[in-house]
């Protein structure tokens, strides 16, 4: 069983710089623990996943670019996070607004090849399935 991600979760990239907050909106008028509680199609870029500094994947075009101009130094750039596919795997028995719910355990990756992951639940009371 794993851990309902609400609002305020912390997640990180592999290709960020800097952890994140998770932003779960109250659109699905469901709580965890007096939070927002989020399912797997909650995965729109700074909205509900915000920036994670700079980011280092060379398939992102601002970091190649950058690194072609400084001769192949890695250069960091914003991060900008691309998500179009959902959070996978999200709990196979809960579901929230006809979704399976997010869990603690849920990745999302991004377009330009970063996988993104909670590191902290903002919760620590709602398990799910």
């Amino acid at each position: 069983m794993g851990m309902l991600i609400t609002h305020g979760a912390v997640m990180t990239c592999s290709f960020g710089a800097a952890p994140a907050t998770y932003v779960a909106l109250p659109t699905h008028k469901l709580l965890g623990d007096n939070k927002p509680a989020a399912n797997i199609m909650d995965n729109v870029p700074m909205l509900n996943i915000p920036s994670f500094g700079m980011c280092s994947s060379l398939a992102n075009p601002t970091v190649a670019a950058a690194t072609a101009a400084a001769l192949g130094a890695l250069t960091p750039m914003p991060c900008m996070p691309v998500t179009a596919a959902p959070w996978a795997p999200g709990s196979p028995k809960v579901l929230i607004a006809n979704m399976p719910a997010l869990t603690d355990s849920s990745k999302c990756i991004c377009n330009w090849g970063g996988t993104i992951a909670f590191s902290v639940p903002s919760q620590f009371k709602v398990q799910v399935a």
